[in-house]
């Protein structure tokens, strides 16, 4: 195993002043080092893979140093085009180092979601011709490695790519980095506000959720209340997309209240969809955002939610209505205005980081999950 201080150190070597990304559990103890400030190097959590992309490529040009970008390999679909139209050595030629955690690696056992990403990886890095290795998890190695890495990203201006296997990175030894505003005392967990939200919605809705810890808790309390027949869309890949999906489903969904279950850090990832979603969402889309502060699902990463007032944030995209809560006792009042304005309707509910321990997954594939949806909803049937 690699600890992360050592890496750290060899890229510190080769002239690296940057790291930017969006963090990944096969990473979060290398994230943990580098956001905990204890590398001594510039650290940025960007909203999304693309933006860490085009924060190397000025920081690049401003420094002439190279930056490194870190990402789950489910994130690399967001950095093709700026990889491709900016950094490449046929357009701007900017050089950096892709720290690249391999989710859905062939042989290691992982979630349906990242399976297919896992096994087209090496043909993806490839097609995009990007140069590329599995980071060694010998620290001598990997030293090695990333002096021959930046070398050839300087010489040949183009970025290069380490893919990052499960277990590669020791425990950083540093506590993980926490958001600059502490959390308000007396919050709800997430589960907590959940199953309150739950409860006031009542049954018979259609209910879109994100992806993360928040989807894996709906199936939980769905199970214990013995409601599986609610027509629930787990987003289990596709981070930021949960609320464009949700009203895909409103926009030809005349019977239901369509209820986005969002979080904070897939918020931010694609926040263009707001004013689409204003100006096209129909009256019964209500967009729901539990804000921890926090990528829960990855090792508790702060996001920068903290700058962001999100219902004025809503507002000024020309949502109907948008109000937070912190207390659960006013949320039956807060639904019912959200209900009586109409929607595009968006609610804060602030919440606590983190989430049970012995937290489970849904026991049904995403394929059962997306066919059940659309049963409930057209009355076909997937082909088996």
């Amino acid at each position: 195993m690699i600890r992360p201080d050592v890496l750290a150190g060899h890229l510190a070597d080769e002239g690296v002043s940057l790291y930017c990304g969006v963090p990944d559990s096969l990473l979060k103890e290398f994230n943990a080092y580098v956001g905990g400030g204890a590398s001594g190097v510039g650290h940025v959590i960007a909203a999304n893979e693309g933006n860490a992309v085009g924060l190397a490529v000025g920081h690049y040009l401003r420094t002439g140093s190279p930056a490194v970008v870190y990402l789950q390999n489910s994130g690399i679909g967001n950095t093709v085009n700026p990889l491709t139209s900016l950094a490449d050595p046929e357009v701007y030629g900017i050089p950096m180092i892709l720290l690249i955690g391999w989710r859905g690696q062939p042989g290691v056992p992982d979630e349906p979601q990242h399976r297919k990403q896992g096994r087209i990886m090496p043909a993806l890095l490839d097609a995009l011709e990007l140069p590329w290795s599995v980071l060694p998890a010998d620290e001598e190695e990997a030293g090695a490695a990333v002096r021959k890495a930046v070398a050839h990203s300087v010489a040949t201006r183009t970025p290069y790519a380490f893919l990052v296997e499960k277990g590669t990175f020791a425990p950083a030894g540093v506590p993980a980095a926490v958001p600059a505003t502490a959390p308000e005392p007396g919050l709800p967990t997430r589960e907590e506000a959940l199953g309150a939200l739950i409860a006031g919605i009542g049954g018979g809705q259609v209910v879109v959720s994100t992806t993360g810890m928040l989807s894996r808790e709906l199936y939980e309390h769905r199970v214990r209340a013995g409601a599986e027949a609610e027509i629930d869309f787990l987003t289990v890949g596709g981070m930021g997309h949960a609320s464009s999906i949700a009203l895909g489903i409103a926009l030809r969904e005349s019977e239901r209240e369509v209820w986005c279950l969002d979080g904070d850090g897939a918020l931010l990832m694609h926040l263009g969809a707001l004013p689409v979603i204003a100006g096209h969402g129909p009256s019964s889309y209500f967009h729901v955002v539990f804000n921890n502060g926090v990528h829960d699902s990855v090792g508790g990463q702060p996001t920068s939610i903290d700058r962001v007032d999100v219902p004025a944030l809503a507002r000024n995209s020309g949502y109907r209505h948008a109000a937070t809560l912190s207390s659960l006792e006013d949320l039956p009042g807060e639904l019912a205005r959200l209900r009586e304005t109409g929607g595009p309707a968006l609610l804060e509910l602030r919440v606590r980081p983190g989430s049970r321990g012995d937290l489970g997954r849904p026991a049904v594939t995403p394929a059962e999950s997306g066919a059940a949806v659309l049963r409930a909803l057209t009355g076909r049937v997937t082909p088996s």
